[in-house]
Parts: structure tokens; C-alpha cells; sequence
């Protein structure tokens, strides 16, 4: 190659960086001056609830795909329908996997006392504020014979899949959306060893 020709080539390298030297001056801040699909990297954002037109609903926060399962749950883990023959059943077959330490003990209240309290009352008579306020009627309490009488994994399964009356009225909603098995099976254990225990003379 001929020394000319390696300055022609030489001048053209040189007039292509600088025209793209001078195409990136217009960048400013963090941007870059020259980007390819700039909409891929910074796509436009959207509100959760904000109307949005590239999807089919038109909404931009969208249902989870079916058969989506949580992080930190199994599919298995609750197979269990809602009504009495499943309740029952639950408590024959459950077995709670906690043990019934200090710290499960105290962490059981601790929940207890943020979801349950409210109806149930602090020592699960019924007697909770929104019944004293006449805001709910007057739920079960543990300490009925009736109730009392309930295994953990009969329990469990009400904190899980909500009661119903007879009429398929709900009585009390699930809990499964609020509370992790985990923290389901914490407070069973503080309401079947502390709480119910209160019943047995």
C-alpha cells in the first residue's frame, strides 16, 4: 500500500472521529451525545395505575399471569379448599411445624396483636373494637367449647382460607395475602398454646 493511500485513508479515520466528535457536543449532563434506540435503555415511564395504551387492558399495572406463585411460597404448600368438610379435614391432616418456643411464641402475639386483636379482642373472647364499636357482629371466641376444641391445623386453615356461613356469606376474610404459612403457623401457635389454653381448666 502506497504511502498515499494510507494518508488518504489516514485523513477520512481522522474526519470521521471528528464529525462524531462533534455530533456528541450536544450532549449535556449524563446523557450521551449519540445513541442508538435511546428507547430501549430509557424506556417511558408509566404510573402503576396510570391508563396505558401498549397493553391490551389499557391499564398499566396488569394481573399476575395464572398459576403465579408468590416468592417464598409453594404451590403445595395449602391444598385445602374453603367450607366445613375442608376445615375439618385440615385439622385432622395439618401438623404445625413450629415449634412452640419463646420466639414463635412472641412473634405469634406480635402478629395476633396486628391482624387479629381488632375482632377477636386481646384474649380472644369476641371482644375485639370494631365489635365493641358495632362495626362487625360478634365473632367466635376461643375460649367457646366449640372453638376451643379446633386443632392448629383446623385453625390454620380459617387464618388461610376465611370462614363462610351457611348462606356462603363471608364471615371472616382470608389472611393468606397478609400473612406468610410461616406467620399463619406463628400465630396458630400463640392462639392454640396461650389463648385456647385459657379454656382448659
Amino acid at each position: 500500500m502506497s504511502a498515499a493511500v494510507i494518508a488518504r485513508h489516514a485523513r477520512a479515520a481522522l474526519l470521521a472521529s471528528l464529525l462524531l466528535e462533534v455530533i456528541g457536543c450536544g450532549a449535556g449532563g449524563n446523557d450521551r451525545g449519540l445513541e442508538y434506540m435511546p428507547d430501549m435503555a430509557r424506556g417511558p415511564a408509566y404510573k402503576a395505575f396510570a391508563p396505558n395504551t401498549a397493553t391490551r387492558t389499557g391499564l398499566t399495572l396488569q394481573a399476575p399471569v395464572p398459576g403465579t406463585i408468590a416468592r417464598g411460597h409453594r404451590a403445595d404448600q395449602f391444598h385445602y379448599g374453603a367450607g366445613e368438610e375442608e376445615a375439618a379435614r385440615a385439622g385432622r391432616e395439618l401438623r404445625n411445624p413450629l415449634a412452640l418456643t419463646t420466639a414463635v411464641l412472641d412473634d405469634g402475639r406480635g402478629l395476633y396483636q396486628t391482624y387479629c386483636l381488632t375482632c377477636h379482642g386481646a384474649n380472644g373472647k369476641g371482644d375485639g373494637p370494631l365489635v365493641v364499636a358495632g362495626k362487625i357482629p360478634t365473632p367466635p371466641a376461643y375460649t367457646s367449647e366449640r372453638v376451643a376444641a379446633f386443632p392448629p391445623g383446623r385453625l390454620f386453615h380459617v387464618v388461610t382460607r376465611g370462614t363462610v356461613d351457611a348462606t356462603g356469606k363471608q364471615k371472616m376474610p382470608s389472611y393468606a395475602a397478609q400473612l406468610t404459612p410461616g406467620e399463619r403457623w406463628m400465630v396458630v401457635s400463640y392462639v392454640s398454646s396461650t389463648l385456647q389454653r385459657k379454656a382448659t381448666p
